[in-house]
Formats: structure tokens, C-alpha cells, sequence
């Protein structure tokens, strides 16, 4: 891959005249091509098959689109890239369009990883879980789930069926009674010896069965097995068997489609309406339908169905495996192009299908009617949403209706585990992927110290801020900014925003009243009396929701913290102690204090452990005392 310099000899003109010049550097090799205007910022990537040809096209004073004929008029400057293959090129435009987010490309805004069920395979009694990120644990994996709402029901009900436990493997070592998983009939305890070790393997073998798409196979021989039990009246086994049958059987139900003849496939289909998409993913795995999601990608003008979904493919897969078949609702300009790409990712044969008749095409029905019918309830939120922004910068005499609204809270008890929550809202409602979390560090805060608090979150964010964003361009920067709290939080607030030069950004508090209820609240701005809404105002029920939020995700992300921190031991920071040393110290004493009052001869007399590692848990402990 080679980089071809920029080549400007004149900054002044734009447009057309620009791009002209360049195309004496040029050469019919295939590439990516970067526009960007007087400031440096990229307006468009893209890919050429041969550059020279691609960019002539721009050089052309008539024929474009409104979109393009405004692009070329802005731009100052261009890049270029030369690649291998038009392959490479097209990989390489939507790795530099997630990066760059240009203002006239077509942009996938939410890219989340997808989570998977996980069979562990690094305990004889293995684990089932929910799993998300890379795939580094020894495991069987099976998915992707489209939500972990989607996971958390498929395993409901899995173990309903199968009984596997879902505990930490040092919780398992540890227990001496069955825990209330088993009380409910959710787990078999195999910690405590309630299941031999070869019938919970073969209720594992069954689990992953089932998730293998081997439902109806399976099913069968529990129906086999549950009539046997019945006929030598083990009445017992019976019950537990039919009840294995009876959740199998949910878990298909609640999936709706479940395709006879598609074994594995993602279903992607696009609806197009007022300038705006909506493309739904549906995740087919094993022959069930494992979830499905709406994505509302950014669009400019003029752009059509195989642009907007050749671009959703390329950054779509990006980050994640494609599987053997997609099937599409629309076709694509450049679908060998796609399927080259998308194998090579894979390592096999990946195929792109528009079907048109059969099952696979009443499956993108079904999808593009999800696909339209979310667009249009998207739509209508987004009107009202737009009604409700320019309320707020109404009530708050803003000089322009926000964009981009961040709200701000703390959570702890009594000082400890203390964080802060940042939740941001705007024109389509909630941006959950900008939600923020920030543990509060400061050592020199008394504890329950709120405005320090307040402080230190705010100090972060804004030293972020200026540091990625200096010029403010790239939409991160809040238009207005809701506190938690009352005169003493907004001037705390006030002096951090000073101190960094950002005192332009409008900044509200938001406190309950008097008697401290919903409905009451007053609203304190630096410098003016502290004022309250119309107890029926729709912008206070919207400051509320907003208000709600952040004290949800505060309060969520607090918990998260406490737990982990209670469910932490010593032995997570003895150097040389991994999971199954932790695991064999932790069953040899019965607990992490009674580790670390062991002497070094029975420290060494443990399973796994070496006479080095033993010691260096004895001077672990007997330092730190």
C-alpha cells in the first residue's frame, strides 16, 4: 500500500479546479480517495476500482447530485491511498469511515459487539454464562445474540431445562450447601455432589446440542427417555423430563421465526423514508432466531439502497465475523466486490442472496416490515423529541435549541465506591453509546464530599474534551449541561468551567423542592433567582426522564463497582495467581483469610501450587501485616 502525498500548490481554490490538479499524480491503480475542505476536515472517503478514473469524474463542472455538487465545491484538498485490490480498497474505505466519520458519507452510529452463550470447558463440571468481547476463555461459543435481553431469556430458560450451574468457579469451590439456583430448580448442584460428574456432562452434551440447532433430534430422545421413566415408574425423572421438554419448547416459541431451510444467516434488511433508514438485522443461528436489531444509520441526500447498504455491510463487519449466508433486502452495486471482502474476513465462502420467492424471501418480509414500521416510531419520536429540545431551550432562555444535552450524577454510600454518571440526550432521545462513567479518584475528598465530587467528574470530562476536540467540530461539546443539584453544586460547577474556558456552555441545576417531590423542582442558572416549571409542563417531564436516567445509570454502575469490590479477595493480587491456583488455594483452606493466616508448609502442600509460588503467598500476606 502506498501513500501518495498531498500535491497543493495554490490554497485558495476549491472545488472542481482542486481536484484537477491532481490528476496528473494519478495513475489507474485501485485506492481510497479522502476529500477534506479548508480546514482539514475529511468530507467524504472512497474507493476506486482506478483512481484516476474515479477522480476525473469530480473534475467535471456538470452532472452531479446536489450532494456531490456541494462536496466538490467545499473541498480544498485531497488524499489518496493506493491498494493491492479493489478488495483491499474497499476494506480500507470503511475501516477510515468509522474512523474519520465524514460529513457526506454514509455512517453506522451504533457498533456494539454482540454477546454469545458460553459452555465453559476448563472445569469438569463446565459453566453457562453470557459472554461478551473477545473469545479468549476456553469455551464452546454460540451466537450472536442481538441483545443481551435476547442471552439472558435463552438462558432462562436453558436452564430451566438443563440445570447448569452459572457461578464463579471460586463460588463453586467454596459452597457446602446448594444455593437458591437449585432451590428453584434452576441448577443440579453439582457443588455439593447432587449430580455424578458423567450425568452432568451428558446434560451438557444435550445443552449444546440444543444450541447446535439439534433441538428436534433431542427432543425426541427426552420424550423417548421421559415414557421409559414413566413405564418403570420413576415418577420423579418423569416429571423432571417432561418439564425439560415443556422449557425446550418455550425457548423455540419465543423466537417466532425459526427457518426450516436456513441452518445460518443474518437477514439484513433496509427501509428508506424522508431522508432518513432504518436497517434491520435479524441473527439466525442452528436454525432459531437468536434476536434481531434496528440500526438507524446517518444519511446526506441522494444516496440510494445499495449505497446505504454496501456501507452498512463494510462497517457492520468490520469488527465482527460474517456468517456463511447474508440475506438482503436490497441488491448491491458491487456484490462481488462484497462477497471477495467478506470471505477473505471469514477464511470461507461467504454468500450474498437477494431471494425472492420461498422461505428465505418471506424472512426479509418479515424483516423489512420490522425495518419499516420501526422507522416510522422512530420518526414520530423524533418529532416530539424536537418539540420537547426546543422547550428546553425555551425555559432556559438558550440561544439556540440543543443538540446535544449531558446530565450529571453521583452515587455512593456514605463516600465509599463513590462514581459519577454522564448520560447524554438529543434529537433521537437517549445516546446510550455516549453514556460515561468516571470512578471518582481523588484521595483528598471527605468522604461524601458531593461538590468534590462534582468537581472532579467535570474537571475530567472538559480536560478530555479539550484535549480530542479543541475546535469544537466534531459534536462531542454539550450545548447545555443538567446538574444534579442546587446553588452549591451549579457554583462548583461554575468555578471548574472557568478554570477551563468553557464558561459559554449554558449549565443548569436541577433540585427538588421544599418537600422534595417530583414536580416541585427549581431550577438554579449562575447569577438569577432559582425558578420552577409548570407542574404539567411536558419540558419538565422531560427534565425529569433525564434526571431519572442518569440516577438509574449512576446508581447501576455503583452497584457494579460494590459488588465486584465485594466479591473480591486478597488472592486477586498475589502475583502468580490465576483462576485455578485461586480456585485450588480457596477449596484446600475453605477461605482467602484462612489463606493467608497458612503457614508455608501447608501452603506447599496444595495441589498445583510450587514451593516458589507458596512462598511468595506467605510474603504476600505476612508483608502486607
Amino acid at each position: 500500500m502506498n501513500d501518495t502525498p498531498d500535491t497543493e500548490t495554490d490554497p485558495s481554490p476549491h472545488g472542481a479546479q482542486v481536484i484537477q490538479a491532481y490528476l496528473k499524480t494519478l495513475d489507474s491503480s485501485p485506492g481510497v480517495y479522502r476529500m477534506l475542505d479548508e480546514q482539514s476536515r475529511v468530507l467524504y472517503v472512497g474507493k476506486a476500482r482506478n483512481l484516476r478514473a474515479r477522480v476525473s469524474n469530480y473534475a467535471r463542472p456538470t452532472g452531479h447530485s446536489g450532494r456531490i455538487s456541494t462536496m466538490i465545491a467545499q473541498t480544498a484538498t485531497m488524499m489518496f491511498l493506493t491498494t493491492r485490490t479493489e478488495t483491499e480498497a474497499l476494506l480500507l474505505e470503511q475501516n477510515l469511515i468509522k474512523q474519520l466519520k465524514p460529513k457526506y458519507n454514509v455512517l453506522l452510529r451504533d457498533d456494539k459487539s454482540f454477546p454469545n452463550i458460553m459452555v465453559s470447558k476448563d472445569h469438569a463440571y463446565p459453566m453457562i454464562r453470557k459472554h461478551r468481547g473477545a473469545k479468549k476463555d476456553k469455551g464452546s461459543y454460540y451466537g450472536p445474540f442481538a441483545s443481551a435481553g435476547a442471552v439472558n431469556r435463552t438462558l432462562n430458560q436453558l436452564q430451566r431445562a438443563f440445570q447448569l450451574r452459572d457461578c464463579a468457579d471460586s463460588s463453586f469451590a467454596v459452597r457446602t450447601r446448594p444455593c437458591l439456583q437449585h432451590q428453584i430448580k434452576r441448577c443440579s448442584a453439582p457443588c455439593v455432589g447432587k449430580i455424578s460428574e458423567a450425568d452432568y456432562a451428558e446434560t451438557v452434551r444435550d445443552a449444546e446440542r440444543f444450541l447446535s440447532g439439534k433441538s428436534t433430534e433431542m427432543q425426541a430422545k427426552l420424550a423417548q427417555q421421559m415414557a421409559k421413566a414413566s413405564e418403570e415408574m420413576e415418577f420423579e425423572r418423569a416429571a423432571a423430563l417432561r418439564d425439560r421438554i415443556r422449557a425446550l419448547t418455550q425457548v423455540q416459541t419465543s423466537q417466532g421465526i425459526n427457518p426450516r431451510n436456513v441452518s445460518e444467516a443474518d437477514v439484513i434488511a433496509l427501509h428508506m423514508e424522508g431522508g432518513q433508514a432504518c436497517v434491520q438485522v435479524f441473527f439466525i443461528r442452528a436454525n432459531q432466531n437468536w434476536g434481531n436489531k434496528d440500526y438507524y444509520p446517518r444519511l446526506t441526500a441522494d444516496v440510494d439502497e445499495a449505497e446505504v447498504l454496501e456501507a452498512f455491510l463494510g462497517q457492520f463487519y468490520d469488527t465482527k465475523d460474517p456468517p456463511r449466508q447474508i440475506l438482503l433486502s436490497h441488491a448491491l452495486a458491487n456484490d462481488d466486490l462484497m462477497t471477495d471482502a467478506l470471505s477473505q474476513k471469514l477464511g470461507k465462502k461467504v454468500e450474498l442472496l437477494v431471494p425472492q420467492r420461498g422461505e428465505k424471501a418471506e424472512i426479509i418480509d418479515g424483516a423489512l416490515r420490522n425495518a419499516r414500521e420501526s422507522l416510522a416510531r422512530k420518526m414520530a419520536e423524533t418529532q416530539a423529541q424536537s418539540k420537547l429540545l426546543k422547550g428546553v431551550a425555551e425555559a432556559f432562555g438558550l440561544d439556540k435549541v440543543p443538540a446535544r444535552i449531558e446530565v450529571y450524577d453521583n452515587s455512593h454510600i456514605q463516600g465509599a465506591h463513590a462514581v459519577g454518571g454522564m448520560i447524554v440526550a438529543g434529537p433521537e432521545g437517549f445516546v446510550k453509546n455516549a453514556y460515561r462513567k468516571f470512578n471518582i479518584k481523588g484521595e483528598d475528598l471527605t468522604p461524601g464530599d458531593d461538590f468534590g465530587m462534582m468537581k472532579e467528574v467535570l474537571t475530567r470530562r472538559f480536560k478530555r474534551l479539550i484535549k480530542e476536540d479543541p475546535e469544537r467540530s466534531k459534536g462531542d461539546w454539550p450545548d447545555l449541561l443538567l446538574i444534579d443539584g442546587g446553588a452549591g453544586q451549579v457554583s462548583a460547577v461554575r468555578e471548574i468551567m472557568e478554570l477551563y474556558g468553557v464558561g459559554d456552555i449554558p449549565m443548569v441545576g436541577v433540585a427538588k423542592g421544599v418537600d422534595r417531590d417530583a414536580g416541585k423542582e427549581e431550577f438554579y442558572r449562575t447569577g438569577q433567582r432559582p425558578f420552577a416549571l409548570r407542574y404539567n409542563d411536558p419540558v419538565l417531564y422531560f427534565i425529569q426522564r433525564m434526571r431519572d436516567e442518569v440516577h438509574r445509570f449512576a446508581i447501576g454502575t455503583h452497584r457494579a463497582k460494590r459488588s465486584k469490590a465485594i466479591g473480591a479477595t486478597p488472592l486477586d493480587d498475589v502475583p502468580g495467581v490465576g483462576a485455578s491456583r485461586k480456585r485450588a488455594l480457596l477449596a484446600h483452606f475453605g477461605s482467602a483469610k484462612a489463606v493467608g493466616r497458612a503457614n508455608l508448609v501447608d501452603l506447599k502442600a496444595v495441589d498445583g501450587i510450587s514451593e516458589a509460588l507458596a512462598q511468595t503467598v506467605y510474603d504476600f500476606f505476612h508483608e502486607r501485616g
